[in-house]
């Protein structure tokens, strides 16, 4: 039975390890990948129509170069391992994010890397790792 990993992607090195792990899985047990890049982006209330214009075209633009440069290389590379795969950009918090992804592609486990921070910042800020270990809807897993 196939089924769908999101896999969350920021063209870290992390990142990419996990995506590596994600495709050798999905090639050995037939699964597919979806290769989710989440933009932070903040919805200002408080900006001008003019500013919330130049704001829209600078997310747009956003949206562009992260489509070309950070997923289509990956999406070709997974293609090339004979892996079925998919991609979705969009803005939010990335962990809320990648669970609404997940949800919306009916996907069975969440991949992402670990990036190594620890300390007082991520005890104080948290992490995309520890928020989606208590709210996602499937397994998670964190490739190291």
């Amino acid at each position: 039975m196939s089924r769908k990993i999101v896999v969350g992607f920021d063209g870290s090195e992390a990142a990419h390890r996990a995506l590596e792990f994600a495709t050798g899985r999905a090639k050995a047990q037939g699964d597919s990948i979806v290769v989710a890049h989440v933009l932070e982006w903040s919805p200002y209330s408080f900006l001008t129509p003019n500013e919330l214009e130049e704001r829209h075209k600078r997310r747009n633009e956003e949206l562009s170069r992260a489509e070309t440069a950070i997923l289509a290389p990956v999406v070709a590379k997974v293609e090339a391992a004979g892996v079925s795969v998919t991609a979705v950009l969009k803005y939010g918090h990335i962990a809320e994010t990648l669970v609404q992804i997940t949800k919306d592609e009916n996907a069975a486990l969440i991949m992402i890397g670990r990036m190594g921070h620890s300390g007082l910042s991520s005890r104080i800020f948290g992490s995309v790792a520890g928020t989606l270990a208590q709210v996602a809807p499937v397994p998670v897993t964190i490739v190291p």
